[in-house]
């Protein structure tokens, strides 16, 4: 097999022609994609690669990416890939305890920063980074420290490689020419919601085996589709399937402002997508409010189209069921007139397919979202095997699993109900770390998931929980707080839910509301407040959420269900440390954090 992302430029090139589209950049200002070509794309990396061999980087050493989605991330590396360096990338949200911790675990001898804040933190942790040189900045209105000799600009990177002599652009052809799939592609740090991160080694060989597998099972799409580059780079879902899509030759359109996605999608109007479970929890809660504000004969239709919707997509055409006439001809009325203009809405009209993992969301939103013709793909995976290890089918999927495994991958369950995984995209161990490899794989050779599941009759992985979440309350009942939290994230008035119970008399959750909605409501009903902390602590307010909560829990053990909760007048963040770079609950801060308030709800 050959290296492909070495290879991968050169290879479309050749099959594309210069002129044709590879990636675009959003531009929010113009509301407009600027593209780039194929052509252009490899001669701006031949020159970073160049320009890497000319600062002195060789085979094996690490280049460490901080910055937000853009393209220079892609530049970067395929640069680094060209001289079978290695590119390990730090998430934007970063503290620079953690881009220190990164930088020297890895042994980067360059970063590549983005904006100020990512050079400020770069220049305040390099005298303690003793194996860093170089900072390369992107951003063009980043203002260099006065002291600062050291320090190139991207366009300067890019023109010391466009100068590098024929004698350091054969090096870098020798170099490509070596590239193994046993070399390392990249470290993907692990967002250690306990303990420190550590760096996943992926070899080439693991995302060439991802890029086939994908081609086998994603059979509904081709180089027609366009996929928006949603997540971070630095994510490995994101990672492997913007790798997929240049493979494809399906163009990507990088959202360079996570703060603007919702914009950025209506601008790039993608057919594909990959994203976590946060996002289409919200366009749920969205929608759902909008009918619930909808009357008469509106009101009427809208019941009547999810009715047909579901009939329609559930019953017969996710099992590949051939449609009855008068079910199909009442779906395309009702797909014209409602639903269609929900997803234009959204910005998701072409809409193919919407990978979706990194967390339960919930059967209720992905039945919802099928109805309304959004091809919702949920999956499963890890950043140690190259993201994917299962997905929905095309068809035959069943809703509350996590899909079949990928082809080449195997997988098996163990003590403890744990999810093990085998196979080609399996990562080669963390690096540094034997002592860590030695708890995350058996005798035999299967990781260690940390992840509890089963298979259901169909042959479909289901999820049940995360065994170092899974907690016994004091009465000897285990709890698995994600399938509660994964619940109350249906409703439009929750925004995060973190549950409390471990060696504890009953289950307790913090809750952050979801403001506006909850303003709206409270105007409404003619309840005065001053500030959102006199919102959370009012008697009405409090007696709305519990009710709330209560026909969220239907279904669940009476153990299971909880008895008292807490309400917050602000939300978790990544900077207090309460949510990892992914945006998953670090329950030991929330517990440090919020210790005051959950004492008071045992009282």
């Amino acid at each position: 097999m050959s290296n492909i992302l070495t290879t991968l430029i050169s290879h479309q090139l050749e099959r594309y022609g210069s002129e044709r589209e590879a990636y675009s950049s959003i531009d929010y200002d113009g509301r407009r994609l600027v593209p780039t070509s194929w052509g252009d794309f490899a001669a701006t990396v031949d020159n970073v690669a160049c320009a890497f061999e000319v600062l002195g980087i060789e085979p094996g050493d690490m280049v460490a990416i901080f910055a937000q989605n853009c393209q220079e991330i892609l530049h970067t590396d395929f640069g680094c890939y060209r001289n079978r360096a290695i590119p390990v990338a730090i998430y934007a949200t970063s503290s620079p305890e953690q881009v220190k911790y990164i930088v020297n675990d890895a042994g980067a001898k360059i970063i590549v920063v983005g904006n100020q804040n990512h050079y400020n933190i770069a220049r305040s942790v390099l005298s303690e980074c003793p194996g860093l040189h170089k900072i390369i900045v992107i951003g063009p209105e980043v203002k260099l420290d006065d002291t600062d000799s050291d320090s190139l600009r991207f366009s300067e990177l890019l023109e010391l490689g466009s100068l590098a002599s024929d004698k350091c652009r054969a090096a870098v052809d020798k170099r490509s020419a070596e590239a193994s799939d046993n070399d390392i592609a990249t470290l993907i740090y692990t967002s250690g919601t306990t303990g420190e991160p550590k760096g996943a080694i992926l070899p080439h060989s693991c995302f060439n085996a991802a890029i086939e597998i994908h081609h086998k099972r994603l059979d509904m799409i081709s180089d027609r589709d366009t996929s928006i580059c949603f997540l971070p780079l630095s994510h490995i879902f994101e990672k492997a399937w913007t790798y997929f899509c240049l493979s494809e030759g399906i163009r990507v359109a990088i959202n360079t402002d996570p703060h603007r996605i919702q914009e950025g999608i209506k601008i790039a109007r993608p057919s594909c997508m990959c994203s976590v479970p946060r996002f289409w929890e919200k366009v749920y809660t969205a929608v759902q409010e909008k009918i619930a504000s909808t009357t008469g004969i509106s009101k009427i239709m809208i019941e009547r189209a999810l009715k047909v919707g579901a009939k329609r997509n559930l019953d017969y055409a996710r099992l590949g069921l051939k449609v009855p006439a008068w079910l199909e001809m009442q779906y395309k009325f009702f797909d014209k007139q409602i639903f269609s203009k929900l997803r234009k809405t959204i910005g998701i009209e072409n809409g193919n397919i919407f990978p979706t993992a990194g967390a339960p969301l919930s059967a209720t939103i992905t039945e919802f979202l099928h109805t309304c013709g959004i091809n919702i793909v949920i999956g499963y995976g890890l950043s140690e095997t190259t993201a994917t290890v299962s997905c929905y089918p095309s068809i035959d999927y069943e809703i509350g699993s996590v899909g079949t495994t990928l082809p080449g991958v195997q997988v098996k369950i163990g003590e403890n109900n744990e999810i093990l995984v085998k196979g080609p995209t399996v990562m080669r161990g963390y690096y540094g770390r034997p002592e860590e490899d030695a708890k995350a794989f058996t005798a035999d050779g299967w990781f260690r998931t940390g992840d509890a599941g089963l298979f259901d009759q169909s042959g479909a992985l289901v999820l049940t929980e995360r065994l170092k979440d899974l907690f016994k309350t004091s009465n000897g009942k285990y709890i698995a707080p994600q399938a509660i939290e994964s619940r109350l994230g249906e409703d439009r008035y929750i925004e995060q839910v973190a549950v409390i119970g471990d060696q504890r008399k009953y289950v307790t959750a913090i809750i952050i509301p979801a403001f506006e909605a909850l303003k709206d409501y409270a105007r409404k009903k003619g309840i005065t407040f001053n500030s959102l902390e006199d919102l959370v602590e009012n008697n009405e307010i409090r007696k709305f959420i519990a009710e709330r909560i209560e026909k969220l829990q239907k279904g669940f053990a009476g153990f299971e269900k909880i008895k008292r909760f807490t309400l917050l007048p602000k939300e978790f963040t990544i900077e207090n440390g309460e949510l990892t770079n992914t945006l998953k609950i670090r329950r030991p801060a929330i517990n440090s954090h919020y210790a005051s308030q959950i004492e008071a709800m045992y009282c």
